[in-house]
């Protein structure tokens, strides 16, 4: 008997959740073999069989969330051995049995048992109730308030996925970084109408990470170090039904304006696929989130660290605004920027804003 380990799926992919499994108990394998597909934070990766044998057990169901050295599949197999990895990376030699998921923590919410139960009984999490009891606890009109204001709400679904990765990016962000934001408006009239407007956004980000270097940086907050960034390294917020995506453009200052589109393009028809990989949705020095192709003028955007900065930025529209002493319908475009006030100054800001500004402004 054999124990295949959840192996190594990338950098920074700790962790992965089982979307559908190839094969049942009984079955019999060869070396290579598709066993599973597991969903990380980045794409749907395909993991094949270290070895052939019949399969005796599958250690979690479809849905379960697992991490790197988890036991994944039981083999039956003459002379079979303590599994060494596949090629989708290696995992640690050494014996190794199948573990119960740990049990979730008892909820921290002060309620009594009979309180409890009703909650249980309406079919309501009670940890999500705000109690007004003594000292904060949840009583049973708390429940039944709670009960009517879900009546019309479907089923609490837990986040899977890219969703649950996301959201724990962005609690951890939320919790270390300390964010400071400035935003301004671009008067592009001057544009042409064959202007693309990616890549003018593209070129502005770096003619302002080249006046002002502080902001294409990576901070490390527990050692208050910070390193700044030879190239720009450009992530590009793409929203799909899963969530959102961050791949990143390479070294863009250095890139001819038809290498950018045409990476643009694959990158989103990668995202959009899920066969983006994983080295492409990590390293990014500065991120910029285009919204206003859905809606929005200005937005209080996130910093995921180690970077320091994200350039967000609005819709378009015309407006009339003074030029010289007269009234002008003009294009403007609004610009949101937020930055880690750890690492950045709020002169750096404004100083990396004015540049992008009057980059954009530039006619072609």
């Amino acid at each position: 008997m054999s124990t295949f380990l959840l192996p190594d799926l990338g950098e920074g992919l700790a962790g992965a959740e089982i979307v559908s499994w190839h094969v049942a108990v009984g079955d019999h394998v060869v070396t290579d073999q598709p066993l599973v597909a597991v969903e990380t934070d980045k794409a749907v990766v395909e993991i094949p069989s270290p070895q052939s044998g019949r399969v005796t057990r599958l250690c979690a169901d479809v849905g379960a969330p697992m991490q790197v050295g988890d036991p994944l599949v039981e083999f039956e197999a003459a002379g079979s051995q303590a599994d060494t990895g596949t090629v989708v990376g290696d995992v640690e030699t050494g014996s190794a049995t199948a573990m119960p998921a740990p049990v979730a923590a008892r909820s921290a919410v002060k309620a009594t048992p009979s309180v409890r139960a009703l909650a249980r009984k309406r079919g309501i999490d009670i940890t999500v109730l705000q109690g007004t009891g003594p000292g904060g606890a949840v009583t049973a009109k708390d429940v039944e308030r709670g009960a009517d204001t879900l009546a019309d709400a479907g089923p609490a679904e837990p986040l899977r996925g890219v969703r649950r990765a996301m959201a724990d990016r962005m609690a951890k962000a939320h919790a270390e970084v300390v964010p400071a934001g400035v935003t301004d408006v671009a008067d592009v009239e001057a544009w042409s109408e064959e202007t693309v407007v990616m890549l003018r956004l593209i070129r502005a980000v770096v003619a302002g990470c080249t006046t002002t270097p502080a902001l294409n940086a990576w901070f490390n907050g527990a050692e208050r170090s910070r390193r700044l960034r030879k190239t720009v390294d450009l992530g590009i917020a793409v929203d799909v039904d899963d969530g959102l995506f961050v791949p990143v453009l390479r070294d863009v200052g250095h890139r001819t304006m038809d290498d950018l589109l045409e990476a643009l393009e694959r990158l989103k028809r990668d995202v959009r696929a899920r066969t983006i990989p994983p080295d492409e949705l990590r390293g990014q020095s500065i991120t910029l989130s285009n919204f206003g192709t859905v809606g929005g003028q200005h937005a209080q955007l996130v910093v995921v660290p180690p970077q320091v900065a994200i350039v967000g930025v609005g819709r378009m529209r015309r407006q009339v605004v003074a030029v010289g002493d007269a009234p002008a319908i003009r294009r403007q475009l609004p610009l949101s920027l937020t930055f880690d006030h750890r690492a950045v100054t709020g002169a750096e800001a404004a100083r990396f804003l004015q540049a992008l500004i009057a980059d954009l402004e530039r006619a072609e």
